[in-house]
């Protein structure tokens, strides 16, 4: 299986920017979306059907704003939208697949940087979306976790970790989270093939950071460790550019 997880930062606009072509050359089994904005009669979702893949949907009421999608050429024996909480599912924060033997979880993390009050609900929603994954594999352990975590784990995934210290998405509170999250049983999938620097996923447009590879490594697809014998390939797919996000990809046997 061939993993995508992918912030678009709005579908349409990526769509402007030949997201469809590069859909076309089959880039994944799975491709997973976050901050989609928009809802699936937005677009001429008729043309991701002849591709081949299936279509979920979780969008955010509020419209424009956050939402995710996965597109699969695999089937999913069933699909829950939401993960239970209310404002995350408001928010069209998580979309859950179940595979024969696998559960891929798509989430997009709320994000701290517009003040306070977000960054307190960033905490909330860590704690209780580790509880719901938590509960997830008390029946399914082999769980594969995608999406936009909007924090980098470690200084070596932040092109400048002294000044970022204070930032949100490098605080040591949701750094300490990153700890814990992979210290319960979850492996970095990207890091288990590629230890060297300079690995980012997220550019600002600001200052010409991506010419310049000033990034973060916000984009992750991480495994549960009862898959790690079946991790084959990852890389993040800097030269894709759709978004300030680029992919990041996985495959497993």
């Amino acid at each position: 299986m061939r993993i995508i997880t992918y912030n678009v930062n709005g579908i349409r606009s990526a769509i402007r920017k030949g997201f469809l072509e590069w859909l076309n050359t089959d880039p994944a089994d799975v491709v997973c979306l976050q901050e989609i904005k928009a809802q699936k009669e937005n677009i001429d979702a008729s043309v991701i059907d002849k591709m081949g893949y299936h279509q979920y949907w979780f969008p955010a009421r509020k419209k424009g704003y956050s939402g995710v999608a996965v597109f699969t050429k695999t089937a999913p024996n069933q699909v829950h939208y939401g993960n239970g909480y209310e404002l995350s599912d408001t928010e069209g924060r998580v979309l859950q697949l179940d595979f024969p033997d696998i559960s891929l979880i798509n989430a997009y993390f709320p994000s701290g940087t517009s003040g306070d009050l977000r960054q307190g609900y960033k905490y909330q929603w860590l704690d209780e979306f580790l509880n719901y994954l938590n509960k997830l594999r008390e029946a399914n352990p082999k769980l594969i976790v995608c999406g936009d975590y909007n924090i980098c784990h470690k200084p070596i995934d932040i092109h400048d970790p002294v000044s970022n210290k204070n930032s949100s998405g490098f605080l040591p509170e949701e750094r300490a989270w990153m700890d814990k999250f992979f210290d319960s049983g979850f492996t970095d999938t990207f890091r288990y093939f590629h230890p060297e620097p300079h690995q980012y996923s997220w550019w600002s447009y600001r200052a010409n950071a991506r010419t310049n590879n000033k990034g973060w490594r916000i984009d992750y697809i991480n495994s549960t460790d009862e898959l790690k014998d079946r991790l084959r390939d990852a890389k993040i797919c800097q030269e894709v550019k759709h978004s300030d996000h680029c992919p990041v990809y996985l495959e497993l046997s």
